[in-house]
């Protein structure tokens, strides 16, 4: 019987894409500068991953998901000959803070949180998803990061520590993600898992798409209403 849903959320529950590049347009606006901004929030986002594999190497003590994402911003700016405010790049920066959710996601969390205990189990710290949850209305029951667990995932000890802090089996637990490597991670720590399709996280329909296998997963949805539907 599953008892918590996680979510993963950059993606899953939330367009960090658009929302980026409307962010990063107003800042140009501030600045007076143009420049190819979808470029450039691709960029940031494709940064994460290997700012956090500095983390995982012991390359760099642990750091929150705000500070990656600064170390990122700061190295992205300078190739773009963009100076800036202290004031003006933080706030850019805290961008993800304020991020838009899918059309689906408010509502769908609704009718899931019904039934079950809703959680975040995000690489984000744990106010940037507090921050987020008060922006975009997302009714969170717990808000768990891998902030306190010191572990990014797909580290196991991130969806273990999450089902052990909400007193449940791992195999009570259900991860709900739109990436394939997350639910993968969650599965091989004896999560259950679901799919949940964002064909436009990258902008394009299909875009950076990864394939899976029928019936990899316990579950796969076209959107949270749906996975609602399913379960």
């Amino acid at each position: 019987m599953i008892r918590v849903l996680a979510f993963d959320v950059f993606g899953t529950v939330v367009d960090w894409r658009s929302s980026i590049i409307g962010e990063l347009e107003r800042f140009g606006n501030r600045q007076g500068v143009q420049r190819d901004w979808s470029s450039f929030a691709d960029s940031w986002r494709a940064g994460y991953g290997p700012a956090m594999d500095l983390v995982r190497r012991g390359e760099l003590p642990w750091t929150r998901l705000d500070d990656l994402h600064r170390r990122i911003l700061d190295e992205l700016l300078r190739d773009v000959e963009i100076q800036a405010d202290e004031d003006d790049v933080d706030h850019l920066n805290r961008a993800w803070h304020r991020l838009a959710p899918w059309p689906d996601a408010v509502k769908g969390l609704h009718r899931l949180k019904e039934r079950f205990t809703i959680t975040t189990l995000s690489n984000g710290n744990v106010s940037l998803l507090t921050d987020m949850a008060k922006h975009a209305g997302l009714p969170w029951d717990c808000v768990l990061s891998a902030e306190i667990f010191g572990h990014y995932k797909p580290d196991p000890e991130a969806y273990l520590g999450c089902a052990q802090m909400l007193d449940v089996a791992p195999d009570e637990a259900m991860l709900v993600a739109a990436h394939p490597s997350d639910l993968r991670a969650a599965r091989d720590a004896g999560l259950r898992t679901a799919y949940v399709d964002r064909p436009l996280e990258w902008g394009q329909p299909g875009r950076h798409r990864v394939a899976f296998e029928s019936g990899e997963f316990d579950v796969v949805a076209t959107d949270l209403h749906d996975l609602a539907d399913r379960l």
